[in-house]
């Protein structure tokens, strides 16, 4: 493989950028159409349904990122039958977890209505809502392994296709059941199920063509002899594993963000939370290169190619940083309208202008730590994804109870700032590990 060009990486970016921006545009459609036909109950009925289903599959994330490097392995070594195993190895995967979600569903909606206080009303919609979508588990699980089959293919376009077709699905079907049929959020439930399941469909007749012209897949040929060999199994698990503590002292270090924010006031938890949507809004665009590393670098140790393992990791962390420095540079300039234009608490608007330099900079360094994600999922080197999310989350948490008290929001968003920082610094120290592991004697990219 040529070491692609800046041109090339950032013509497979922009794919997956617009692919993650059309989520919350979902997120928007959802709540337009039930403020428009329902009662303010369901709304707060998808509000938190909508936050329930996140916590519940963003822990298996790691279906995706693990599909994703595992693949762009196999296929880097031209080994035909090692991507068919790890595809269908996924899959079954998936459908044993989706089918384990729809088993636990009743102490699932018990538990998370205890966390999520909600009046009667609203508890009763939620629970609705929650029973019809919740069939679509095995769907959504399986979807994050098509997507990562076609991540670790360099199938961005592709990726880009399957999610519109999601979301648009989605979007229709809910002005059809929550809109027309005035079905209030059970209607949008039963829209996300439907487009779960035809976008599952889709992607997988993708998946099969391309598996087929590409690497020679055959229903009745499949070589179940290497998808079930105990090591794979025993390596893909681990992997996974990892990842999914990685993904949950992520989610540990933002739920002690939101955690010490809350003590501060409503005035102060509403600027944080506005804050962090320009974070989440640069993720997509930080993601999108951290997504072509997990490819490139992938094929590079598939081929065991440290020149372009090297290579890929520079030019990619080049772009990232510059988009980074690039969009903190622009929420500089539009922070303080787009603040405006998202509440009108002129208290909470002075609190969130206060505190927008800290989220710039938080932006502007973060790539550092999106970019080394990717390089490590890319090569499975998921030990030291897991060791550096545990070691920064709990670095975050000495460091915000050292310096909330004596400097309250200041040194809450301080030790905010560490913790990407930290997530980076502790990835780099794994960084000469990883790269004992590619052969040298490998032909050197053109």
């Amino acid at each position: 493989m040529k070491t692609p060009s800046y041109q090339q990486i950032i013509a497979m970016a922009i794919p997956i950028i617009l692919a993650n921006s059309t989520t919350p545009l979902l997120g928007l459609a959802d709540t337009a159409v039930v403020g428009n036909f329902a009662s303010t109950a369901h709304l707060g009925a998808i509000a938190v349904g909508a936050l329930i289903f996140s916590f519940i599959y963003w822990g298996f994330g790691f279906l995706r990122m693990s599909t994703t490097g595992f693949i762009a392995q196999a296929a880097g070594q031209q080994d035909n039958q090692a991507v068919i195993s790890v595809l269908v190895r996924a899959l079954l995967l998936a459908a044993g977890l989706g089918l384990a979600i729809l088993i636990l569903q009743w102490p699932l909606i018990k538990i998370s209505l205890w966390l999520f206080g909600a009046s009667t009303e609203v508890e009763t919609l939620v629970a609705e809502y929650f029973s019809v979508r919740i069939w679509g588990a095995p769907a959504t699980l399986a979807n994050y392994v098509i997507l990562g089959y076609f991540i670790g293919n360099g199938l961005n376009r592709t990726l880009l296709l399957v999610q519109l077709c999601l979301n648009g699905i989605n979007i229709l079907l809910d002005l059809l059941f929550a809109g027309y049929l005035d079905m209030g959020a059970k209607g949008v439930a039963l829209g996300t199920l439907l487009a779960e399941w035809s976008t599952l469909f889709l992607g997988l007749r993708i998946a099969h063509n391309h598996a087929k012209a590409h690497f020679q897949f055959s229903l009745n040929q499949l070589p179940w002899v290497k998808i079930l060999d105990r090591q794979e199994i025993k390596h893909t698990l681990q992997a996974n594993s990892d990842i999914m503590i990685r993904t949950l002292f992520l989610l540990l270090g933002f739920a002690i963000f939101t955690d010490q924010a809350a003590r501060f006031g409503d005035t102060q938890l509403a600027a944080n939370h506005i804050l962090l949507q320009f974070i989440s809004f640069s993720a997509f665009f930080l993601d999108g290169f951290a997504y072509v590393s997990e490819y490139y670098v992938g094929q590079a140790k598939g081929q065991r190619a440290l020149p372009l393992f090297r290579k890929v990791v520079y030019r990619t962390s080049v772009l990232a940083a510059i988009t980074g420095f690039l969009l903190a540079c622009t929420m500089g300039v539009l922070g303080m309208p787009l603040i405006a234009l998202l509440t009108q608490s002129e208290p909470v608007q002075l609190a969130a202008n206060t505190y927008l330099m800290f989220a710039l900079c938080y932006i502007a360094l973060s790539s550092a730590a999106f970019q080394l994600d990717g390089i490590f999922i890319g090569a499975t080197y998921t030990k030291a994804l897991r060791n550096a999310s545990v070691m920064a989350a709990l670095v975050f948490l000495v460091l915000s109870v050292v310096l909330v008290p004596p400097f309250s929001n200041h040194g809450l968003w301080t030790a905010f700032i560490g913790f990407i920082v930290l997530r980076a610094v502790f990835l780099g120290f794994y960084f000469p590990g990883l790269q004992r592991q590619f052969n040298t004697t490998a032909m050197s990219p053109d």
